[in-house]
């Protein structure tokens, strides 16, 4: 199998586009901006979903869904919020086609079916959400509301790539309501976590926790939490955001309790989630020139078994061992293939299962059958060992669990040795032209430096570390007083 993929020191971009297509991700629709998502993106997404999904219902979520389209005036409600989605959104204005007297054949859009009041698809749900609550909450009993949906979302994206910017997407949105301050900040902080978690124990991307600027916070946020990813190109990914909403929509919607003392409050939200995007982030981090890399804890198909054989005897004497390895691999809820195709050559094979990046490879010929040994191949480091038949299925157990590990830790020494710490405007500049990666700086608090800086250097502040040292410290752009250092990168 001919993979021809462009080398990423050639152009990572072009490197990104084919790999995805290639390797059966996901392709361009027929709707401009929009993706097909293909049976091997979506496995990897659905496991991504459900690992997810555990970790919302271990903290106490609960999943519901809510209309794709949102009332024009019910989406105004909360100004900021409708003010910073406004120019991605797709609007809904007829209900009805009819024939094109003037063009035989055609449709056209019935001008008396108009609608009485236009219809947003949504960008994000916290309107239609928060009108739901009003109707939800009454009292203190009644809270906290701890809702998560899984849905897709339209932002009408003029410049798209597949997984990382796409008109429709794939995510999820969790919307919820405390009685206290402290409540919501908490869950803001614990989905955060949660976030990090999944993508350092399962995604094997190490990322940085912090807070966002004014300027980059969710619109109508009061606080925006975030993690933050290095790609191989030294670029930074945003992969997940949780905010505190304050009582912003709640003032909006009316949506009030009566507290212990039988006085009337209003609620307090969050909202946070997690997209598609996560795919391009996870192809981006561990992918190499041969194609695709996955993280044991996130492939489809962890471990593959191809055949060598000529005859029909030598392929029926391989089954029967192969089988016994499907069986015992089962067991332990690995999941595997036997590609016993007959149709494909074992070199087409290894090519093809090399390019969807399948962690673990057994190939088993008549000489293994007669040596009592499989010949076994990881994907991430490209090295292949003979090991015995017997206690086969547990070696390879311990190597999954291996190559988790040093895809982790590969990401986290690349991440931790493209931090920069600079001093100077002019040593800013020069690693962003020179290195790349995240550059520590001292920032002086204001957003008409952050503005320039990228203006200037198309680099923006990814967010302000939460364990970073507060230390007093002089802006790399304007000299004045900083309290700390922030990181900036250039993005995707």
């Amino acid at each position: 199998m001919s993979k021809n993929l462009t080398k990423r020191e050639e152009d990572y971009s072009k490197w990104y586009n084919e790999l995805v297509v290639k390797a059966d991700l996901a392709e361009n629709s027929g709707v401009r901006g929009c993706m097909v998502i293909k049976p091997y993106g979506y496995a990897i997404w659905e496991k991504m979903q459900a690992e997810l999904d555990r970790m919302f219902k271990e903290t106490g979520h609960s999943n519901a869904y809510f209309p794709l389209f949102v009332p024009k005036s019910m989406f105004e409600a909360e100004e900021k919020n409708a003010e910073g989605f406004a120019k991605e959104c797709a609007v809904v204005t007829h209900y009805r086609l009819k024939n094109d007297e003037s063009r035989p054949g055609k449709l056209m859009v019935d001008p008396n079916a108009r609608l009485e009041e236009e219809l947003i698809v949504r960008p994000t749900s916290e309107a239609i959400i928060w009108s739901t609550y009003k109707n939800w909450v009454q009292s203190y009993r009644d809270l906290p509301l701890l809702i998560n949906q899984w849905a897709n979302v339209v932002r009408w994206e003029m410049r798209t790539r597949l997984f990382l910017r796409t008109a429709e997407f794939l995510w999820q949105e969790g919307h919820t309501a405390h009685a206290t301050k402290a409540e919501a900040i908490e869950e803001s902080e614990k989905m955060m976590q949660v976030y990090a978690e999944f993508a350092e124990n399962f995604m094997a991307i190490p990322v940085i926790k912090g807070l966002k600027t004014e300027s980059e916070r969710f619109a109508g946020a009061v606080e925006t939490y975030c993690i933050e990813a290095l790609m191989q190109d030294g670029k930074a990914l945003q992969a997940g955001t949780s905010h505190f909403l304050g009582q912003n929509f709640a003032e909006a919607f009316d949506v009030k309790f009566t507290n212990q003392e039988g006085k009337q409050e209003l609620v307090w939200g969050t909202s946070w989630g997690v997209s598609t995007r996560l795919m391009g982030a996870l192809v981006m981090t561990h992918s190499d020139d041969n194609g695709l890399v996955l993280p044991p804890n996130l492939a489809p198909i962890q471990v593959v078994i191809v055949p060598i054989f000529r005859t029909d005897e030598e392929l029926d004497a391989i089954s029967a061992v192969a089988n016994e390895l499907l069986t015992q691999f089962k067991k332990l809820r690995i999941s595997v293939k036997f590609d016993n195709r007959t149709t494909q050559k074992p070199g087409f094979k290894f090519a093809e299962w090399e390019l969807k990046g399948v962690p673990v490879r057994i190939a088993i010929g008549p000489k293994d059958l007669e040596n009592r040994t499989f010949e076994v191949a990881r994907r991430d480091t490209l090295t292949k060992e003979v090991i015995a038949k017997e206690g086969a299925v547990q070696h390879i157990s311990d190597l999954l669990e291996q190559i988790q590990k040093d895809l982790y830790n590969r990401a986290l020494e690349f991440r931790n040795t493209h931090i920069t710490e600079v001093n100077s405007f002019e040593e800013f500049k020069d690693v962003l032209d020179n290195k790349t990666g995240f550059v520590s700086a001292h920032w002086d608090g204001t957003p008409e430096t952050e503005e320039k800086i990228k203006e200037l250097t198309k680099a923006t502040i990814r967010c302000i570390p939460l364990d970073r040292k507060e230390e007093e410290g002089i802006c790399v752009f304007s000299g004045g007083k900083s309290t700390g250092r922030v990181l900036f990168a250039k993005a995707y």
